[in-house]
């Protein structure tokens, strides 16, 4: 498998906004969806890297976890849908749902918004405190398919616990290592995200 670290964005750099299709309910998330949540947790993911596989129940844990506490939760795949149709919204939508997942799952067809966060690889994760600057950006822990390290959560977790906590985030932290973001050739002539989503899922939404 192709390895890819996260660039590792600045702390401290304010989230970028963002308007995206959600694949389950098609509605439009955006960054005021979370307004008032102490903190936002951004993920890049998609369906079919083996890397996000390995992770993906952790991932749903950390949804059903934290639900009801005050972070905002979001998971996006921007990951090229016509060259890698398991990551097309429609599939998406199954990945979601099998997974119970509880949060919106967004589709970036433009891949802008992959681009303003500078998303490397799937999974990514950035994590914005209240004021919505970055705080943690990196690994979700230890664990890699093959090397037999048991999937916790153990990183992203104590960075979330901290911010809702009101402490400090460690800032040594580690990149993700995952599969690179597939990038189309060309966004030329491509439609708007939400026409995508109706296209590729069949959503009447």
């Amino acid at each position: 498998m192709a390895r890819t670290e996260s660039s590792m964005r600045s702390l401290g750099t304010p989230a970028p906004a963002f308007q995206l299709p959600d694949v389950v309910g098609g509605e439009t998330i955006g960054l005021e969806a979370f307004k008032d949540k102490k903190a936002l947790l951004v993920m890049f993911i998609c369906r079919h890297c083996p890397f996000v596989k390995h992770v993906q129940q952790e991932l749903s844990r950390i949804g059903k976890d934290y639900s009801g506490r005050p972070i905002g939760i979001v998971a996006i795949s921007s990951n090229d849908a016509e060259a890698y149709p398991d990551d097309a919204p429609g599939s998406l939508r199954e990945m979601a749902t099998e997974l119970g997942f509880t949060f919106p799952f967004c589709y970036d067809e433009t891949q802008d918004v992959a681009r303003e966060y500078d998303a490397a690889c799937t999974p990514d994760f950035f994590l914005f405190d209240a004021a919505r600057r970055l705080v943690y950006r990196g690994q979700l822990d230890d664990s890699r398919p093959g090397n037999q390290i048991p999937v916790t959560g153990r990183d992203l977790r104590t960075a979330i616990d901290a911010v809702l906590d009101g402490r400090a985030v460690d800032p040594n932290q580690k990149p993700s290592i995952g599969c690179n973001i597939k990038w189309r050739q060309s966004t030329a002539g491509q439609g708007s995200s939400d026409e995508k989503v109706k296209a590729l899922s069949g959503s009447t939404h």
